[in-house]
C-alpha cells in the first residue's frame, strides 16, 4: 500500500468513528478526505509534472493534521491556536457547518501547509534550477484546480447534509459561490507559497521565528473573523 492510500485509510477510519459518535470534526475531514482522494487520483494518473514530489508533500501535509488532532485529543489547552479554535468550534452545534469547514481549511492551509511545504522544499531549494522551482510552483498551483473541481461534491455531501437550506442559496447564486471559493483558496495558497519560500530563504533563526509567529497570528485572526459577530453572514462578508 502506497503512502497516499495509507493516509486515505487513516482518514476513512477516523470518519467512521466520528460518524458513530456524531463528532462534528468529520465536517472538515470529510472535505479533506475528498480532496486527498482526488489529488491521489491525479498522482496515479501522472497529472503532475513531478508526481513523486506531490505525493511526498501530500503525506507530510496530512501528518500535520494528524499531529494536531492527536495533540488536541491529548490536551486541548496546549494545541496551537488555529487548530484549537477549529476543533473547539466543532464541539459547538451552534457553529454553522460552513464556518466549521472554513475554520479547518484556514488552520490546515494558512498554518500547516506553510510548514509542510517548507519541509519538502528546503532540502532541495538551493540545488533547484529556476525552471525546477517554477515546476514545483506549477504543481503547487495545479492542486488549486483539483480543489475547485471538488467543491460541488463537498457542498452536496457535507454542507447540504448539515444544512439542506444551503442548497437553495447555491441555486440562487449559481456558480458565484464556487468562484468565490476558488478565489479564496487560490489567494490563500499563493500566500502559502510566498511564506514558505520566505522561510527557506531567511538565514537567521530569529527572523524565521518572527515569520512563523506572523503566520500563526494571521491564521488566528482569520479564524476569529470567521467566528465573528453575525455568524454565517459575517463569513460571507469575510469570503
Amino acid at each position: 500500500m502506497n503512502e497516499g492510500n495509507i493516509v486515505l485509510t487513516r482518514m476513512k477510519v477516523l470518519l467512521q468513528t466520528w460518524e458513530s459518535t456524531n463528532d462534528r470534526r468529520l465536517i472538515f475531514l470529510s472535505c479533506y478526505e475528498m480532496m486527498t482522494q482526488n489529488i491521489q487520483d491525479a498522482i496515479d494518473a501522472n497529472d503532475f509534472e513531478d508526481a513523486m514530489w506531490v505525493a511526498a508533500l501530500m503525506e507530510n501535509f496530512a501528518n500535520y493534521y494528524f499531529t494536531a488532532l492527536e495533540a488536541y485529543d491529548s490536551e486541548p489547552t496546549i494545541q496551537s491556536d488555529p487548530w484549537r479554535i477549529a476543533f473547539n468550534a466543532a464541539n459547538d452545534p451552534h457553529i454553522h457547518v460552513l464556518q466549521n469547514l472554513v475554520l479547518g481549511v484556514n488552520a490546515h492551509i494558512n498554518y500547516d501547509l506553510v510548514f509542510a511545504l517548507t519541509d519538502i522544499l528546503a532540502p532541495e531549494w538551493q540545488q533547484l534550477t529556476e525552471e525546477q522551482r517554477k515546476m514545483r510552483y506549477r504543481d503547487h498551483n495545479h492542486v488549486n484546480d483539483i480543489i475547485y473541481h471538488t467543491i460541488n461534491a463537498v457542498q452536496d455531501k457535507v454542507i447540504d447534509r448539515f444544512d439542506p437550506r444551503f442548497a437553495m442559496v447555491d441555486t440562487l447564486m449559481g456558480p458565484i459561490d464556487e468562484w468565490m471559493t476558488k478565489w479564496l483558496i487560490s489567494e490563500w495558497r499563493e500566500e502559502v507559497w510566498e511564506h514558505a519560500t520566505l522561510l527557506i530563504e531567511t538565514a537567521h533563526e530569529t527572523d524565521r521565528q518572527e515569520i512563523t509567529q506572523h503566520i500563526e497570528k494571521e491564521s488566528i485572526k482569520r479564524a476569529r473573523d470567521i467566528l465573528g459577530e453575525g455568524g454565517l453572514s459575517a463569513l460571507v462578508d469575510f469570503i
